[in-house]
């Protein structure tokens, strides 16, 4: 999500929605104005300074976000971390090195491979309609679920409207279908299949889809399909309740204005992002899951191509951009294309992609981005990874 809206995390791309970002009273501790610690020194080559450290480095510096934290996966198979910036401006502590962030949108891939993988089982249709599975669920002012498919949610041709900019001020724990319902209160964007448009509402559908059909908690699925499957050992869904992050990690911080202190707001109830953005990762887990998705390991071949089938999403990723089912591709100037998601939550805002030919790199700064140059140069951080 953009900016300072109430709808905390987002796809990276274009400002979109209308209310401002607010934030829960336990975790927006006010620090102060303090002074970035040292960054971390340059990964020397022998062609000079490293090009993902410089990156990293221009991230932080002159007023931007606290950290910023890379893993890479380069030609041959490389592997390379990095770390810019101040894990934790109360206390100095470094960027722990590929510590653990959340990964907002990034959720949506995962949710996306556990349908595609219900239906290589034959247990769910990408062509059936929503009310196949949650009969009479999805009905509101120009919503009808009958009309509405399990393809059209995942590539966000729904029509259904956002969610996220119409929650209460009250960051608390809320139930998936409390979410679909504050959607519904409102009319659709468009007639289901007729325009593209970004709506986390498509991806809690798409959750509860998934918990009707196997019986299981979302997050049990998705730990049991993709995280243990894969081995991601830094990788969760958090819990109900679960408010913290487990493992070594960066601080997330916020900052209403120029000229107002930044805000830790690494703590907070994550669950009214859920299916559309709840998990936990690292930038090497995100990496190896996105790297085993387009070498098949996850899906078969028929499904991962239905995955890759893309419409233009210009308009929210930006040049060249298009969506598949839960999955981005975006050209990269060295040419080819790479493919993720990227997603933001408070405190946290991560980019990254895969090639075809085996690269990759994912790169997290500690606060949510809200203006466009920021977010550029963090999409040029990425491209830069992924073309040396």
């Amino acid at each position: 999500m953009r900016g300072q809206e109430r709808h905390l995390f987002r796809p990276p791309g274009r400002r979109h929605g209308t209310r401002r970002q607010l934030l829960p009273a336990a975790a927006a501790v006010a620090i102060g104005v303090m002074t970035l610690g040292a960054l971390a020194p340059p990964a020397a080559s022998a062609a000079g300074p490293d090009t993902v450290q410089q990156s990293l480095n221009a991230l932080v510096r002159d007023g931007g976000p606290p950290a910023a934290l890379a893993s890479v996966k380069g030609p041959g198979g490389r592997y390379r971390t990095y770390t810019a910036g101040t894990g934790d401006l109360a206390t100095g502590a470094p960027v722990p090195v590929d510590g653990q962030v959340r990964i907002g949108s990034n959720t949506k891939t995962f949710v996306a491979v556990v349908v595609l993988q219900l239906v290589a089982e034959r247990r769910l249709s990408l062509d059936a309609s929503v009310d196949t599975y949650l009969p009479g669920l999805v009905r509101g002012k120009r919503i009808d679920g009958r009309r509405i498919t399990v393809r059209h949610l995942l590539q966000q041709t729904s029509g259904l409207p956002e969610y996220t900019s119409r929650l209460g001020d009250d960051v608390r724990y809320y139930a998936p279908r409390e979410l679909l319902a504050t959607a519904l209160r409102h009319p659709a964007d468009f007639a289901p299949g007729k325009r593209w448009k970004y709506s986390n509402t498509n991806y809690v559908l798409a959750g509860l889809i998934v918990q009707k059909v196997t019986g299981r908690p979302l997050a049990d699925e998705i730990d049991r399909r993709v995280i243990k499957r894969l081995g991601l050992r830094h990788t969760y869904f958090p819990a109900p309740g679960d408010a913290g992050i487990r493992g070594p990690h960066p601080h997330g911080y916020y900052q209403e204005s120029a000229d107002t202190p930044l805000r830790d707001i690494t703590e907070m109830d994550p669950s009214w992002a859920w299916a559309a953005g709840q998990m936990i990762s690292t930038g090497s887990d995100l990496n190896r899951f996105f790297g085993a998705l387009l070498t098949g390991r996850l899906l078969p071949a028929a499904q991962l191509a239905r995955m890759r089938s893309t419409v233009p999403a210009e308009a929210t990723f930006g040049p060249g951009a298009r969506y598949g089912l839960g999955l981005v591709s975006r050209p990269l100037p060295c040419g080819g294309l790479s493919w993720g998601h990227g997603g933001s939550f408070p405190g946290y805002e991560t980019r990254g992609g895969v090639t075809d030919d085996g690269r990759a790199a994912t790169i997290t700064v500690t606060e949510q981005l809200t203006g466009e140059t920021a977010r550029r140069t963090l999409e040029r951080a990425v491209d830069t990874a992924l073309c040396r």
